[in-house]
């Protein structure tokens, strides 16, 4: 049976991340699909374990080679996107497939492969509280903040675009909603 496709998109400090490897953890048969970016690495990321790694010009050749099944130019020569090699890898091995992307890559993404993608929107419980998450984690400036609170605006007008929108307001019982439609999704 071919891999089924369970995408996460959200706003930044919405609790997608933290629900995804919670998911990951749990053994579902899932499997992380690691996105490619032409940014440098930051830290102690590792090509190939937070991402792959590739020069803007790698990049731009495997997007005329139809190497990608969405990406996105975030700005000049910044590109992040899901290689179709990854979605080929993962199911290779009989696991299901788990994306962490911004909601136009996972509606790209929907639109590929239809039935056997489930698109899940995590969305926080209002926009000031999301604000309140954002000025809590301590990792961006003000301006930085207001620039995620307007794009987490526009974002939020995709929801109804998804197959489900969990709102996170409160953790545990946003993972428990996400397993329970994960583990019947994947039977």
């Amino acid at each position: 049976m071919a891999a089924k496709l369970i995408i996460f998109s959200a706003p930044s400090g919405a609790g997608k991340s933290t629900i995804v490897n919670h998911l990951i953890k749990k053994g579902l048969e899932l499997e992380f699909s690691i996105s490619a970016t032409s940014r440098a690495p930051r830290g102690t990321e590792q090509n190939g374990v937070e991402y792959y790694f590739l020069t803007p010009d790698d990049f731009r050749a495997r997007i005329a080679n139809n190497e990608f099944i969405e990406y996105e130019e975030v700005y000049k020569d910044c590109y992040y996107g899901t290689l179709r090699s990854e979605v080929e890898r993962i199911g290779a091995k009989g696991k299901n497939i788990i994306f962490d992307v911004d909601v136009i890559g996972g509606l790209n993404i929907k639109k590929q492969f239809g039935d056997r993608a489930l698109l899940v929107f995590i969305a926080p419980p209002g926009i000031d509280e999301l604000r309140n998450r954002l000025t809590n984690r301590g990792t961006d400036s003000p301006e930085m903040i207001d620039l995620r609170v307007a794009k987490a605006e526009y974002e939020l007008s995709f929801a109804p675009q998804f197959d489900l929108t969990i709102v996170n307001d409160d953790l545990e019982k946003a993972k428990e909603q996400a397993e329970a439609v994960i583990q019947k999704f994947i039977k």
